[in-house]
């Protein structure tokens, strides 16, 4: 016969909590997972993936914490972002908003595009035409016109170009202010990002909430972290612990 131990349900309850609170600490401290819901950082970044991000990388400031609250200002351990890495960002205008892009420009940068080149302190940054990037979406092929962008640090990443006209393809010069960031997508004709100040425009430091680090899944849109049963046909499994660029 079996009997109820009273100090059973309190033990239960203990070890509940301590679990929620070591994952609090891992996600405001270590990693927080994020998932990719536009297409503005394709080809880097698709719709569906799911990606850590190392919160150390840049320090810490009131948006590590969840909810964004305010126990302290500006940022502690704080190390700059290399121009190149991917990061994620709370929204200037909107802090309860997540964006991921990738940071171009530095504090006294001047940023310009013109003709859908980018222009770092009034010089072009080199890119190389290579193959088409294809998407088949709803059983219809499209190519758009794929580049390997260089920066002046050396790093390289791709991006795409539907056109060298659009309408954020020809910029004024954008002076990156003090303790900001200049940001942009990879998919360039399909970002909303620092070209549009009234929408996202400089990013500051305290703003930052860390670095993409690696993609630990990937759906095509057919199943999501909750539909186990979907995965094994709709996991991009090339995709799998691929480390972000």
């Amino acid at each position: 016969m079996l009997r109820k131990n009273p100090g059973g349900v309190l033990e239960f309850v203990k070890t509940a909590v301590y679990a929620v609170l070591i994952a609090i600490g891992i996600r405001t401290v270590a990693f927080e997972p994020f998932n990719i819901p536009s297409g503005s950082m394709i080809p880097t970044l698709l719709i569906g993936d799911y990606l850590f991000v190392s919160k150390y990388s840049y320090g810490y400031s009131k948006y590590s914490l969840p909810y964004g609250m305010p126990l302290f200002g500006g940022r502690i351990f704080g190390r700059a972002p290399e121009r190149g890495e991917v990061a994620v960002f709370k929204l200037p205008r909107d802090p309860k908003v997540d964006y991921i892009k990738r940071i171009v420009g530095l504090p006294g940068d001047r940023i310009q595009v013109k003709g859908g080149i980018l222009h770092i302190n009034d010089q072009p940054v080199k890119r190389e035409r290579i193959e088409d990037y294809v998407a088949v979406e709803y059983g219809v092929v499209t190519r758009t016109a794929q580049y390997i962008e260089t920066l002046p640090n050396g790093r390289q990443h791709r991006i795409l170009e539907i056109s060298d006209n659009d309408q954020l393809d020809n910029t004024p010069v954008y002076t990156v202010p003090a303790g900001h960031f200049f940001a942009m997508g990879d998919n360039r004709d399909n970002s909303q990002d620092s070209r549009v100040l009234s929408a996202v425009g400089f990013i500051p430091a305290e703003n930052l909430v860390g670095r993409a680090e690696v993609l630990f899944f990937s759906t095509d849109g057919g199943a999501s972290l909750i539909e186990p049963w979907k995965w094994p046909f709709a996991t991009r499994y090339s995709r799998l612990f691929k480390s972000i660029d």
